[in-house]
């Protein structure tokens, strides 16, 4: 097996706009489901949080070296017999200057894989729970690698937050990518879909760029005496294969027309790749 490079994955991405696994750089046979392979995968995507975290306090940590390691999302996939497919970007590409990422959340594997994946397109900051920035020696490395924290707690609060951070750090020429149902859901509603990054994109004036990822290999760990402990990591299923789609740029305009454009994208892109997608408003 040859394993992938992180700079051939980026390149890929900028010459093409989407990447494939070719099956030499893959397991000649999926892994079993096993406790095994859970654990291999599991260890694969999260190394990146101790390894902020030893590296941060001596200085060493840069963008560069936490994408590298994030990039372990795609090498440890591949070593267990999947295919990373990631396609679309080739309109990221084309334009020129920061944008609002705006993904669905299904698992903690597109919160690992979409570090390297977007940082080929130019810097960007991220919204993530703020409890992840108190994880033991990590709120330093949170704070250096853009990490806006919200709580959860006050939807009012984190709208705050995430606007005044959001459009210094956009004017400042990085992208910001949002997570508008906030947890992961295994079904993409329209209940759930949060306004936050189109009215941030509207008030930076900048345009909206859809995501889809489907990350149904590691879902959260919904039942068993290892659900409260490792609830982000449940049983590794190897019969999926990880993709990841970019939209159309939704030029700047009003806030719901983004808003609204970006979840009908978003919607029939899961929708043909066999998702479950509620598209009734509340």
């Amino acid at each position: 097996m040859q394993k992938t490079s992180f700079e051939q994955y980026q390149e890929d991405l900028r010459r093409t706009g989407g990447y494939s696994t070719t099956p030499e750089r893959r397991a000649a046979k999926r892994a079993k489901a096993s406790w095994w392979s859970t654990l291999k995968y599991t260890f694969g995507v999260t190394k990146v949080f101790p390894y902020c975290a030893i590296m941060e306090p001596f200085g060493l940590l840069t963008t560069e070296k936490w994408a590298k390691v994030c990039f372990s999302a795609v090498t440890t996939a591949e070593s267990l017999g999947l295919n990373v497919i990631v396609e679309g970007f080739a309109q990221r590409q084309a334009h020129d200057g920061p944008v609002v990422y705006l993904c669905n959340h299904m698992s903690t594997t597109e919160t690992i894989l979409l570090m390297p994946t977007l940082l080929s397109f130019g810097p960007f900051s991220y919204v993530a729970k703020a409890s992840l920035a108190h994880l033991p020696f990590l709120s330093k490395a949170a704070e250096h690698m853009r990490m806006v924290p919200v709580t959860r707690k006050s939807p009012r609060e984190d709208l705050m937050t995430v606007l005044n951070i959001g459009q210094e750090r956009i004017k400042g020429g990085e992208s910001f990518l949002i997570f508008p149902q906030g947890t992961r859901q295994e079904v993409f509603s329209r209940k759930v879909y949060s306004s936050i990054g189109a009215k941030l994109a509207e008030k930076a004036g900048c345009p909206v760029v859809p995501i889809v990822v489907d990350t149904r290999c590691q879902l959260t760990r919904e039942k068993g005496i290892f659900k409260k402990v490792f609830k982000d990591f449940g049983p590794f299923d190897p019969a999926y294969d990880i993709r990841v789609a970019c939209g159309p740029v939704i030029q700047d305009a009003k806030s719901k027309v983004m808003h609204e454009a970006a979840f009908d994208w978003m919607a029939a892109k899961l929708g043909s790749w066999g998702l479950k997608v509620e598209s009734a408003k509340a």
